[in-house]
């Protein structure tokens, strides 16, 4: 077997550790949101927050360590990503943290995106992979939302965190429009590149 079979093998397989931490982190989002909504435990949505951006950087890196990177977990992982994104944004509009209208521009940006694969599945290509801009802007935004909601405790640092998080939010906002204009472009050019492939 050639190393390019091992890598496709590799690359097919769904019951991985990185999947699994995925799939939990799926499974939290709504204890997250119940805790923000409902129980208004801030402390324990906070904790839970941060333990779920942890097993975030966490399922990336044992792909690498266990040599575990799947197609699952590259459509998986980016798309729990944007789930957290979305109810933590909705949320915080809920409970007055952000102002609607930053949620109301980073949701958009990711409907927008969404129109734009069956361009990719049209053509029988695979849907674009994120780039390093991308991960810097979801990285940003998944720093700022815990900072944010910290900003919201009782306790001495609060005024530090809530200010540090909106400085981290702002520009997470800027870098995720500006990849949306990237995505946006690329899909177009593929538009223009590659024909339809019929069914």
């Amino acid at each position: 077997m050639t190393s390019g079979e091992q890598e496709l093998v590799v690359t097919d397989r769904v019951l991985t550790v990185p999947n699994i931490l995925s799939m939990a982190r799926l499974l939290l989002l709504p204890v997250f949101a119940y805790l923000l909504l409902v129980t208004h435990s801030d402390g324990w949505a906070l904790a839970l927050l941060m333990l779920t951006g942890f097993t975030d950087w966490l399922d990336g890196k044992l792909a690498r360590i266990l040599d575990q990177s799947s197609k699952l977990g590259a459509v998986l992982d980016p798309l729990v990503d944007r789930l957290y994104v979305v109810t933590t944004l909705v949320t915080f509009v809920a409970r007055d943290f952000i102002p609607w209208w930053v949620a109301a521009i980073l949701i958009g940006r990711d409907l927008i995106l969404a129109l734009t694969l069956p361009i990719y599945r049209r053509r029988g290509l695979p849907p674009p992979e994120v780039i390093y801009l991308g991960k810097a802007a979801t990285f940003l935004l998944m720093f700022a939302l815990p900072l944010i909601l910290a900003g919201h405790g009782d306790w001495p640092i609060a005024g530090f965190t809530h200010a540090f998080g909106f400085a981290f939010l702002i520009w997470g906002t800027v870098l995720y429009v500006w990849t949306a204009v990237i995505y946006v472009l690329k899909a177009a050019r593929i538009a223009r590149t590659y024909e339809v492939v019929p069914r």
